[in-house]
């Protein structure tokens, strides 16, 4: 395990807070990761009871799970895939004219899930409950083993931690991990990887399961 990403307070703590106290105004309250499900819901059991008439969703079933540890259990999520483009065409979604709507995520990233809402009617703000930063490790004893022949395959979750992995290996550490097979759980992610120069992505699926099953399959047909 090398984690590339370390989970931090967003630079203005009190924004999401700010929104929690009136989220009986919502009528959905959306949540992108299961780290947006975990902060999320903690900050409001932290403040108040979840409003009645609040609808939930989550954009796959690890962030339902996550939710359900804080009892909520009814929440709209896609069953087949676990990203922005499959919760966004769910039924339940197709229709949000003149709703308002709440995204809990991290602070930055991805804008599509906002337009595309907006683009149906929905005014949409966002809880922005955490920040993703690069964390500070020595990689001295992880290039050793790699130059030893010692890793045979890299599995990465999201195209920010591979961007962040490249920052922490340097220049000769980036080529160990452009000749190695890397493993990756959605096609956006191995978009990321091939531009950066990176010779074989394999794209799994999301999930402990999908992605050991995958990295197995290649394995078994080397």
């Amino acid at each position: 395990m090398f984690p590339t990403i370390e989970i931090a307070q967003p630079d203005d703590p009190g924004a999401a807070e700010r929104i929690i106290a009136r989220l009986d105004r919502f009528q959905w309250a959306i949540f992108v990761s299961p780290t947006a499900a975990s902060r999320g819901a903690g900050l409001v059991s932290a403040a108040r009871g979840w409003p009645q008439g609040l609808r939930l969703a989550a954009v796959g079933a690890g962030t339902a799970a996550v939710l359900a540890q804080h009892g909520l259990h009814a929440v709209t999520s896609p069953g087949d895939r676990a990203d922005s483009e499959a919760l966004a065409a769910l039924p339940e979604l197709a229709s949000v004219r003149g709703q308002s709507i709440v995204i809990f995520r991290g602070q930055g990233g991805r804008e599509w899930l906002r337009s595309q809402l907006e683009a149906r009617g929905a005014r949409v703000e966002y809880a922005e409950c955490y920040r993703r930063v690069r964390p500070s490790a020595d990689v001295q004893l992880l290039l050793e083993r790699w130059r030893r022949g010692g890793i045979d395959a890299v599995s990465i979750t999201s195209a920010e931690g591979l961007e962040n992995f490249f920052e922490m290996l340097g220049t000769s550490g980036g080529d160990c991990l452009r000749s190695t097979p890397v493993f990756v759980p959605h096609p956006r992610i191995a978009l990321a990887a091939e531009s950066r120069g990176i010779r074989k992505v394999v794209v799994t699926g999301r999930g402990d399961e999908q992605t050991v099953a995958g990295i197995a399959a290649f394995f078994a047909g080397v």
